[in-house]
């Protein structure tokens, strides 16, 4: 079942128009959030980044938009897929309603809500070959919009394609000014010596909830120190650990970069401060 502004239709149901200006022009946000046991983690660091840019993007906020509303619709649709007593993975998308070409007739939204079980409760780190690859045929823009969640994620898909004809598990994506940015699917984090480093939202890598948890955590750990700055191409051979992060996987070690093996230390040290934080928000 998806949730389609409150109201329960079977999956393969048609609901949205060839005029969905989400398909049209990429007017649209989402969010990708985690819930265990009726628990949405990190949910309103998820609400604020989005009603933040729906702001940017200058979508006009419904009134009955509030934290707790958001969050019963996501909860309503988990039980409508008997997901209650499961770990889930949930896609809140919002749109701006049909109606114009560039300019838009109207600047009210609708929106979406899909769900998907999970395999674990908790944030495991994945062992195995990761080995990744600098994806430098089209460029991430270092701007406002590139650090928004939308769905104008055409660059991410070429690059998915591109790693999937070569047999890498993932692409590094650059900005126009040859500066490491984020991965296809997540934040990205280089580790020398005792240094944690990721790249500045002004470089154009996405607004991630799971980067600003971890940068908490990372900030208050001893013997550790965060750096948000540029990454160059060169920083990545030199670097003892690369990780990546986002809401579903939590942190996935990168295991090989072109003739570069590396470890995972500091990234397993990591994973179980990220599960204890997220326990924590499942407490509140």
């Amino acid at each position: 079942m998806v949730n389609f502004n409150g109201a329960l239709f079977a999956e393969d149901s048609t609901l949205l128009t060839a005029n969905n200006r989400g398909l049209k022009y990429g007017d649209a946000l989402f969010e990708t959030v985690r819930c265990v046991n009726g628990t949405v983690f990190f949910w309103e660091d998820h609400y604020f980044r989005l009603m933040a840019s729906m702001r940017i993007l200058r979508m006009e906020i419904p009134m009955e938009f509030t934290l707790e509303f958001l969050e019963e619709e996501i909860k309503k649709t988990i039980e409508a897929n008997a997901l209650g007593d499961n770990s889930v993975r949930i896609r809140l998308t919002v749109f701006r309603n049909d109606g114009g070409l560039y300019t838009p007739e109207t600047n009210n939204v609708s929106y979406v809500i899909e769900t998907s079980a999970l395999d674990s409760p908790f944030y495991i780190l994945e062992d195995g070959d990761y080995e990744v690859e600098l994806f430098k045929d089209f460029y991430v823009n270092k701007d406002m919009l590139s650090t928004l969640k939308t769905s104008n994620k055409v660059l991410h898909v070429v690059a998915s394609v591109f790693a999937k004809e070569n047999g890498y598990s993932n692409c590094l994506l650059v900005n126009n000014e040859k500066q490491v940015v984020e991965s296809i699917n997540g934040n990205l984090f280089l580790v020398k010596d005792n240094v944690i480093k990721t790249p500045p939202l002004s470089d154009g890598c996405l607004d991630g909830i799971i980067r600003k948890k971890l940068m908490e955590i990372i900030e208050a750990t001893e013997g550790l120190e965060l750096q948000e700055a540029s990454i160059s191409p060169f920083e990545l051979q030199k670097s003892d650990e690369l990780f990546i992060t986002n809401t579903i996987m939590g942190i996935q070690s990168i295991s090989k970069y072109r003739k570069k093996v590396f470890g995972n230390t500091v990234a397993k040290s990591l994973v179980g401060k990220l599960n204890a934080k997220a326990r924590i928000s499942q407490a509140n």
